[in-house]
């Protein structure tokens, strides 16, 4: 028996599969497709938000510049408004670093429904529902590779 993916809820070898307590073989299924449910845009907005985050100290900084040249202010108070917008708007480099990797694993959770039906035995029937993208992608992959593997013909 080959194993093809293991996780706590999906187990998917040569001899057959098991999703969330329920088990088939792999001659039990006729056809297996995959389908996209629809788009989450609360996902898509928090992207958005975690852009705007990471933009945000770079144009107080350039204001902060803008302000200290344009303003007629002592010496020492234009190099006090330039110096401080530079430095906020270098604060944003480790800002960034912390927010792109948030923007990461958006993208890893995905902003929509993933589902993996198949057709058992003339039954139509959803085998998985999952926002997880990376591991969506793992499991059709490792089932398709069971199916293409399989000896029974379909």
């Amino acid at each position: 028996m080959v194993t093809y993916y293991r996780d706590r809820d999906v187990l998917v070898t040569s001899d057959g599969v098991r999703i969330g307590g329920r088990g088939y073989r792999l001659g039990d299924f006729v056809q297996v497709w995959h389908q996209r449910g629809r788009r989450q845009w609360s996902a898509v907005a928090g992207r958005g938000a975690l852009g705007v985050a990471m933009i945000a100290p770079v144009l107080v900084g350039a204001l902060g510049v803008l302000v200290a040249l344009v303003i007629d202010a002592s010496t020492s108070t234009t190099i006090a408004l330039a110096g401080g917008g530079i430095l906020i708007g270098l604060a944003a480099a480790p800002l960034a670093d912390v927010l792109l990797e948030f923007v990461d694993r958006s993208y890893d959770r995905g902003s929509r429904r993933l589902e993996i039906w198949a057709d058992v035995r003339g039954t139509r029937t959803l085998l998985l529902e999952t926002q997880d993208a990376q591991r969506f992608g793992r499991i059709y992959r490792a089932l398709q590779r069971a199916l293409d593997h399989d000896s029974v013909p379909r």
